[in-house]
């Protein structure tokens, strides 16, 4: 995923932004996606410096169960006093928590026996004990009264759902969040917005990647959701989706114009070159800039396994941009274009003719390519004989069953 770089980008700051073009961050982002993204990269590249930031985070935070099991899982030496050490350090915080929820309910009111639930709660997902924590989560929400502290416990539910990389249930939180929304008191206008957001994430991990645009460009100009993604990275994931859901105008109009993408556009490796030159059909460029935003694209614990998707869509979209403009074209002349060999593009064009993703034909004779624009009005026309005849067709043999 994209980190910060040192870069300055050329665009000037938003309004009531820093001079670097980023709002300020109000939340941090949650540690528990955080980590989820840091074990995803050591799988990746089995580096030991990602190896031990993961165990400074683990000891820091006393996750022990974690520990435990990322060490069998990666195959990393046990340390038995480290493991006394977190295992006493949570008995002492849970014990105090414990007492502090018994106090509440014999000398408190329910307020404060909730608050104290919530503390609970959280201590669980702070060290990893997550299954007790959605359980916590549960409980308090049954004691809270408020529906604006309910969505807050099952968002706090959803980002640990989001770090097991569990998205099936982030689908049917996102659902419960949506019906809280429709009830009396429901209708919260910021945290509408940061569901907008967790269903963007959620979508563009689950390949839809066009309502992850519709989703994200709908809550770019309000943003506030920081402790799921920092603001580079849902701009990075709003014009990566954007990139092969959206056609060309309103891929100049809603992003490449926007002043949210282009405060921090420069920022982001590869990405700006990338979406720039794909609108002004500058195809080295694109082609330059493809294996940098790939790159960057299967580093992402969210993206990764849409990684060859996003490569095939993308080429898709460039190369039907390219023949748009052509009735014919030849196949070297093309090639040149992309600065790629003419039995590259011969393969590629060839493959997507094949499945049905581009309209034309390649003459391997004379070397031409030759565009088959669909005719949207002749393609309705079409249809709509096709469907006739087949009306048609049933009428006559039910007017058949009735004169029997």
């Amino acid at each position: 995923m994209p980190k910060d770089v040192d870069m300055t980008a050329t665009e000037a700051p938003m309004d009531g932004a820093e001079d670097d073009g980023v709002p300020d961050a109000v939340v941090p982002l949650d540690e528990d996606l955080d980590l989820a993204q840091r074990v995803f990269d050591y799988e990746r590249t089995r580096d030991d410096a990602v190896k031990e930031g993961i165990m400074d985070e683990l000891k820091r935070r006393n996750m022990l169960s974690m520990y435990v099991g990322l060490c069998e899982k990666f195959s990393w030496a046990r340390e038995e006093a480290v493991e006394s050490a977190m295992g006493t350090a949570n008995a002492s915080a849970k014990d105090a928590i414990e007492a502090k929820i018994a106090d509440a309910i014999e000398n408190l009111g329910d307020v404060e026996v909730r608050d104290a639930m919530w503390e609970r709660s959280g201590f669980y997902a702070s060290i990893g004990e997550r299954e007790k924590a959605f359980v916590g989560y549960e409980e308090t929400e049954a004691k809270t009264a408020s529906i604006g502290q309910k969505m807050d416990g099952v968002f706090a539910v959803m980002r640990l759902r989001f770090a097991s990389l569990d998205l099936a249930a982030v689908k049917v939180l996102i659902a419960k969040i949506k019906d809280m929304l429709e009830q009396p008191g429901g209708g919260d206008w910021e945290r509408k917005n940061r569901l907008k957001v967790y269903e963007g994430l959620y979508c563009a991990a689950t390949r839809d990647f066009s309502k992850a645009t519709t989703l994200f460009l709908e809550s770019l100009s309000t943003f506030t959701t920081y402790e799921l993604l920092s603001y580079e990275n849902y701009i990075y994931y709003t014009v990566v989706c954007a990139i092969v859901s959206l056609p060309r105008t309103e891929l100049k109009a809603k992003v490449i114009d926007s002043p949210e993408v282009l405060s921090v556009l420069n920022r982001l490796p590869g990405l700006g070159d990338f979406l720039n030159a794909l609108h002004k059909c500058d195809y080295r460029t694109f082609m330059s800039a493809f294996p940098v935003v790939a790159a960057e694209v299967e580093k992402s614990v969210w993206l990764n396994p849409h990684y060859r998707y996003f490569l095939r869509e993308v080429r898709v979209v460039a190369y039907a941009q390219y023949l748009q403009s052509y009735k014919s074209v030849t196949v070297s002349s093309m090639a040149e274009s992309f600065n790629v060999s003419d039995d590259f593009i011969d393969r590629e064009l060839s493959h997507f003719i094949v499945s049905g993703r581009l309209n034309c034909k390649i003459d391997k004779v004379s070397g031409v390519l030759q565009t088959n624009r669909p005719d949207m009005k002749n393609a309705l026309y079409q249809s709509l004989i096709k469907d006739g005849d087949a009306l048609l067709n049933r009428v006559q043999k039910l007017s058949r069953v009735i004169d029997m």
